[in-house]
């Protein structure tokens, strides 16, 4: 290439305007951009106005306590990855029910009060208290090592049809330290003793309305009424009062013993 061609084209060349490329967002789409960005806004407004109305009708206010309200009942229900039942928790009009494995009841202590499962019940507090006119009905056994009433109140055990038996290896001891004790009864009251002895220890012991034995009329005395009785024992164990006299009058009197 000559030395004229070259210079002929720088001139071509030096003589064209640059083009300018514009870039951006103009005409109807930079009109729909902004449409949408309006919408976006008042979407979120009314988000944000439905969650503050939803807050206000649910009480959920920051440092009260939550409370739930239902017409019908409130569930509560833990699944496992089988969707199976575990645990479950329904408070309706008809009661309030829970269902598990177990059930616990603790203090702020941490200190268990009340426990239940398949095999027992237990009563962690110091004092279990029964609140009903007719008290604790148990269907079978109770075991405990101490059963007493409150103070200045009565202990009272009772079986309205049935009998009442307590049993001890080892003894049962009943004892009142500032009151009597009364044993009443319909028909007998037994007192056996297999192996030992039966005592009856006091400075004063009284047999009430114990039958009196009548002396044949050949034997009786005409002496003036005596007031002195002397106890006697029938052959079968049965007691009964005679009138003393200068000897035993029991062998005389023991028409009771027939």
């Amino acid at each position: 290439m000559t030395q004229e061609q070259c210079s002929h084209r720088n001139n071509v060349q030096s003589s064209e305007k640059p083009q300018v490329y514009k870039v951006g967002i103009y005409g109807w789409r930079k009109r729909c951009l902004y449409f949408f960005v309006l919408l976006l806004m008042i979407l979120i407004l009314i988000n944000l106005a439905l969650t503050i109305w939803i807050l206000k009708v649910m009480n959920f206010t920051i440092g009260r306590p939550l409370f739930l309200q239902s017409s019908r009942n409130v569930s509560v229900n833990i699944v496992n990855s089988n969707n199976q039942l575990l645990t479950q928790l329904v408070t309706g009009s008809s009661g309030f029910k829970a269902r598990g494995k177990m059930f616990e009841v603790k203090s702020t202590s941490g200190k268990l009060l009340f426990s239940a499962d398949e095999q027992e019940v237990v009563v962690g507090a110091e004092r279990l208290r029964v609140m009903g006119a007719e008290g604790a009905v148990f269907s079978k056994s109770v075991e405990t090592p101490h059963v007493r009433a409150e103070p200045f109140k009565e202990l009272r055990l009772e079986s309205p049809t049935r009998s009442l038996l307590m049993e001890a290896p080892k003894g049962i001891q009943i004892l009142a330290e500032a009151g009597d004790i009364q044993a009443i009864c319909r028909n007998e009251l037994r007192l056996e003793s297999k192996d030992g002895e039966i005592a009856l220890d006091a400075q004063r012991i009284r047999l009430m309305r114990l039958p009196e034995g009548k002396a044949p009329s050949s034997s009786s005395s005409s002496g003036t009424r005596q007031t002195v009785y002397e106890v006697c024992v029938c052959p079968n164990g049965r007691l009964f009062l005679s009138l003393a006299g200068t000897g035993s009058t029991c062998q005389i009197n023991n028409n009771v013993c027939l």
